[in-house]
């Protein structure tokens, strides 16, 4: 009996993933967050094309229609609930930066938000750059960094799905706290 009692307990004071959702698009409304958007779907396959070039979009995996339609929702998402953003800084891949104009009408390029899939070497540099970013509260908005999964994942731990939103809370000085995952 005590542990049907515990269990009742935990499951009225955890909150229903809406809940969690509400809070993080509360959250959102603030301005002040960092939010990680791995790109939306794209053609089928791992990394790019053997010789591709990021002068060059067709050498690429792009985007799918339903990856631009993934975009398109996410920045409906945000306006339908008035996200302030301050800025939009994108991976010089294509379909970051085509994620980034369908989502948010376009972005910087920063290249510590490059792919890391076929490259690792990189990956310390771009971890600096992107705790030191991650860490400084935003001015005038929502940070929003637009970039891969291989991006993501090294920074929180946490693999994005395409268009996840995984929305971080600096804490100063390189530290932020991962406040949660969002697919509109």
């Amino acid at each position: 009996m005590p542990l049907l009692v515990l269990l009742s307990f935990l499951a009225l004071s955890t909150p229903s993933g809406a809940e969690a959702n509400d809070a993080l698009w509360e959250a959102l409304r603030g301005g002040g967050q960092v939010v990680l958007m791995r790109h939306a779907v794209t053609t089928p396959g791992v990394g790019d094309p053997p010789g591709f070039r990021l002068d060059e979009c067709s050498t690429q995996r792009n985007l799918t229609d339903a990856g631009r339609e993934d975009a398109r929702r996410v920045g409906a998402a945000f306006r339908a609930r008035s996200i302030p953003i301050g800025r939009v800084l994108s991976s010089p891949w294509c379909r970051c930066l085509e994620t980034a104009r369908l989502a948010f009408g376009g972005a910087e390029v920063w290249t510590p938000l490059s792919n890391l899939f076929d490259n690792r070497a990189r990956e310390p540099e771009q971890m600096r750059a992107l705790r030191e970013i991650a860490g400084r509260r935003p001015a005038g908005g929502n940070l929003l960094l637009i970039t891969h999964g291989s991006v993501v994942f090294p920074l929180t731990g946490i693999q994005p799905a395409p268009a996840e939103l995984v929305v971080l809370t600096p804490e100063s000085e390189g530290r932020f706290r991962v406040a949660g995952r969002l697919t509109p």
